[in-house]
């Protein structure tokens, strides 16, 4: 039976767990990609995107996850339910160009939160990227009012550091730090 989300032909799986399978991020995913980058939550804890239309979904997914798979051999992936196929959200690494570590990313529509998904597509996340890169630290950025992410991420092993501005002008924003060694 086909599976919802995105679609079979263009899945690379990344890793997996028991329950998930962090997949490479096609252009057939941009449904999905506007439905999570409108989400409220996704517009208050990481911001609009201005990700509106189908086009600008498959522009975001070339421009920005298989743009950046293609620079450092890692980024946002989907994250798949094996039960059912459904594509609940987004997990992986990120390498930005304003912080000097690789960081950790995630979002979930709606319907996946709350469920320990986030939880276990980051570890696999994680895992992947100290057995496939070497990746002994690992930041993550989040809004300091984000008060589900910064429990994720503590429970992680993540360390706040410091707050920061990513960019010039932009509000300030939690560091934290995972280190392995």
């Amino acid at each position: 039976t086909p599976r919802r989300g995105v679609p079979e032909s263009n899945r690379v799986s990344v890793c997996e767990t028991f329950r998930l399978v962090l997949r490479t991020l096609p252009a057939g995913a941009a449904t999905f990609i506007v439905a999570l980058l409108n989400d409220p939550d996704w517009l208050r804890f990481i911001g609009d995107r201005k990700v509106r239309t189908r086009g600008d979904a498959v522009r975001y997914i070339a421009d920005g996850p298989q743009a950046m798979r293609a620079r450092h051999g890692f980024a946002l992936d989907a994250v798949v339910r094996k039960a059912d196929g459904a594509t609940m959200g987004l997990c992986g690494l990120i390498k930005r160009d304003n912080l000097d570590d690789v960081d950790l990313g995630f979002a979930f529509l709606p319907a996946y939160r709350r469920a320990g998904y986030a939880r276990q597509a980051a570890q696999a996340a994680l895992d992947h990227g100290e057995r496939a890169f070497a990746l002994a630290r690992v930041a993550a950025i989040t809004s300091p009012d984000n008060v589900r992410s910064i429990r994720l991420l503590e429970s992680l092993g993540f360390v706040f550091q410091r707050t920061i501005a990513p960019k010039p002008g932009d509000p300030d924003t939690n560091f934290y730090l995972r280190t392995r060694g």
